[in-house]
């Protein structure tokens, strides 16, 4: 049998080995990229899923300061001067579910109407479009108006589809609060403004921020398609603690009655700014403080600058009573009887002094005649000739009564007094003499007040104190103590000559004009010549300071006005009036201030009394409302007094502000119709006539 020679064929790798072999790198490949997406995922949601969904969350939500509503500032006799009230920002979720599709469609046109109506900004037409597009558009968070008030909000909330509610209605009203000063101007610039974020903090509100500011919350809030951030509910918001109240006090009437004198007076005289400031002797409590100033704008007198606290200025012969009481203490008036001003002129190297008018007619003066009559030469003499070799001892005595101190107010932007140095360069021969009469030295009003109101409480220096008191939800929580500065300026011998100086004044000196003989006043008439470009030129500052009942003083006042342009300049013409006003106002309200004798009468409205003229009663019986200028009434007619029988007569309110003359009327049982504005140039019932009680009178006023 033949052997067959055949043996099995060899394997032969094809292509099909070759894909496979792919096939399974792939699978290898894929597996571990998917076991590696799953472990990366693993990872993320263990150790990088907090902080991602943070940062999602923060992409779309978000918290945000939630504003306190800021406290009010109340005078003294509990008006409000600021307060905060809430506006508010209105948008709408125009493109909310809860706002089936056919009642929006129903019902747009109607709520367009009641917004065009209720701000009038915009057409029914325009709202309609804005309302349909934000629709179309799914905006969540339409802007409709800003500053809307709480009434305009009640009424919104009454329109079609916002009716529905805050969710079902889409209504969406952002509160914010907004600062309001219910006298408008009245002590604008002592109540103030603060504003943190710039740093800028003026007046009590600046002082008392972090008081009035409260404390803000934090509210949760979500990101809208546009931008916006939409408030959420949640419950890691913080509501925002209110502010604290302050109670200032101001007395709002006196205010009234200190700003309307001043600002007659600064338009009298065509001025371009002045102050008054009005203060408690023994409290050191500002009752009143005004300053205006001529805007060159619009040509109306406004609170711009507070004079009061922020303006150094020479002061003129209002400086003559520090002066002069430098060398009581030291014994110089003691040692001098008489001086010598011969024709009222001195020269002290090339500077020369004179008196603006002839003190006496032999040449020689007594100095409280020299002070009565306010002779430069006379006071430059008396100080120059016991401190020209020595004039530092008459610098530190003006020192050591606390002229050279700062007071430490809690109103923002005091500066500090400069009395000079002898040391320094800058001194000269006519340097004495001319810091006597109040020149080349500079003081605030308020601090040079706060001089003669120690001379009116003893010799015990207060603080001037602006605020009372800080209540918290209506219940006092601080109490704002009288602050002493200095128990003593001086020696008890000194204060009571200074005190005698100043009455002499007043009932025989420059400031006779404003003597009283139902009170008694005492003060001091300063005019300055005014610097300009290092020139002292014939413009002026015409100031007033002193207090009153001054046998037993209540209140202490300063009046400046600076640049008066009408003719008159001198201060018993300008300022010192000014002072007499308020002083007349404040006397007919606090019967606590008249003599024993003539409170007697108030308690007695029945006994016999003598023929007195209209105004004298006004004061003797207190009928005198507050914040009435008793000074621009003219009582020509005299009341009728027969035993206890008085036929009241219709007083003369020409020049009246309608507040002041409808507060006189119907304190006396008249009515009041005001027509105009401005001050009352005519009346319907003339002045002097009898009346009825519960008559009406027409008042017409003009600005």
């Amino acid at each position: 049998m033949k052997q067959s020679n055949s043996t099995k064929p060899a394997h032969t790798e094809g292509p099909g080995r070759e894909v496979m072999q792919r096939v399974y790198v792939v699978f290898v490949f894929v597996f571990f990229f998917g076991v590696a997406i799953v472990g990366r995922a693993i990872y993320i949601q263990i150790f990088d899923g907090p902080l991602l969904k943070k940062m999602a969350l923060d992409q779309e939500f978000k918290f945000f300061d939630s504003e306190a509503i800021r406290g009010n500032i109340y005078s003294c006799d509990g008006n409000l001067l600021a307060t905060s009230i809430p506006v508010y920002e209105i948008r709408m979720d125009a493109a909310s579910e809860l706002i089936p599709a056919k009642l929006f469609a129903d019902s747009v046109n109607y709520l367009a109407k009641g917004l065009s109506k209720l701000f009038g900004d915009k057409s029914q037409s325009d709202y309609n479009q804005m309302l349909v597009k934000a629709r179309t558009e799914g905006n969540r968070f339409l802007k409709i108006k800003t500053n809307v008030t709480y009434d305009q909000l009640r009424v919104l909330r009454k329109l079609p589809i916002f009716s529905r509610g805050k969710y079902s209605g889409g209504l969406i009203a952002l509160r914010q609060n907004r600062r309001e000063y219910p006298y408008d101007m009245l002590a604008r610039r002592t109540i103030g403004f603060s504003r943190p974020e710039d740093s800028i903090f003026v007046g009590l509100e600046g002082y008392y921020n972090s008081y009035l500011e409260g404390k803000k919350g934090r509210e949760l809030r979500q990101r809208m398609a546009n931008g916006a951030w939409k408030p959420v509910d949640s419950e890691n918001n913080i509501d925002p603690q209110n502010g604290k109240d302050i109670v200032a006090t101001i007395d709002s009437y006196l205010q009234d009655v200190a700003e309307s004198s001043l600002l007659k007076h600064l338009k009298f005289h065509n001025a371009d700014q002045g102050t008054v400031i009005l203060m408690e002797v023994t409290t050191g409590d500002i009752k009143a403080i005004a300053n205006l100033q001529l805007d060159k704008k619009d040509g109306q007198y406004k609170e711009i600058y507070n004079m009061a606290v922020g303006w150094a200025f020479e002061p003129g012969s209002t400086f003559k009573l520090p002066s002069m009481m430098v060398a009581m203490e030291d014994g110089a008036i003691d040692r001098t009887k008489q001086v010598f001003i011969g024709g009222g002129s001195i020269k002290y190297g090339f500077l020369t002094i004179t008196d603006s008018h002839q003190v006496g007619t032999t040449g020689w003066s007594t100095p409280l005649e020299i002070f009565a009559e306010s002779s430069n030469v006379g006071v430059s003499k008396i100080i120059y000739d016991n401190y020209k070799d020595n004039p530092l001892a008459f610098i530190d005595g003006l020192k050591d009564m606390h002229l050279a101190d700062s007071l430490g107010i809690d109103v923002p932007g005091e500066v500090q007094p400069k009395l000079g140095n002898p040391a320094s360069t800058s001194w000269s021969i006519g340097s004495l003499p001319s810091k006597s009469i109040g020149y080349e030295l500079t003081i605030t009003p308020l601090q040079l007040l706060t001089f003669y109101n120690a001379v009116a409480n003893n010799g015990v220096m207060v603080r001037p104190k602006f605020v009372k008191e800080i209540r918290d939800a209506g219940q006092s929580i601080q109490k704002i103590d009288t602050h002493i500065l200095a128990s003593s300026i001086c020696s008890d011998k000194t204060i009571a000559l200074a005190r005698r100086y100043l009455q002499e004044v007043v009932e025989t000196g420059t400031g006779h004009g404003i003597w009283d003989s139902l009170y008694t006043i005492a003060g001091k008439t300063g005019t300055a010549r005014i610097v300009e470009n290092k020139m002292y030129v014939n413009k002026y500052n015409a100031s007033f300071i002193g207090y009153f009942p001054a046998d037993r003083p209540k209140y202490s006042c300063a009046v400046v006005i600076n640049k008066p342009n009408g003719g008159q300049y001198y201060a018993s013409q300008v300022a010192a009036p000014v002072f007499k006003e308020i002083a007349d106002v404040v006397y007919s309200m606090e019967l606590d201030i008249h003599p024993q004798e003539t409170s007697g009468y108030v308690n007695n409205m029945t006994a016999s009394l003598p023929f007195i003229a209209e105004d004298s009663l006004l004061v003797v019986y207190g009928l005198n409302p507050k914040g009435v200028d008793i000074s621009s009434v003219n009582f020509s007619h005299p009341m009728s007094v027969n035993d206890s029988i008085i036929l009241p007569r219709v007083p003369d309110l020409t020049g009246l502000g309608a507040r002041d003359a409808i507060f006189l009327l119907e304190s006396l049982g008249l009515k009041a119709e005001v027509a105009g504005r401005g001050f009352v140039i005519d009346q319907s019932i003339k002045a002097g006539m009898t009346y009825r009680e519960g008559e009406q009178i027409k008042l017409t006023l003009e600005i």
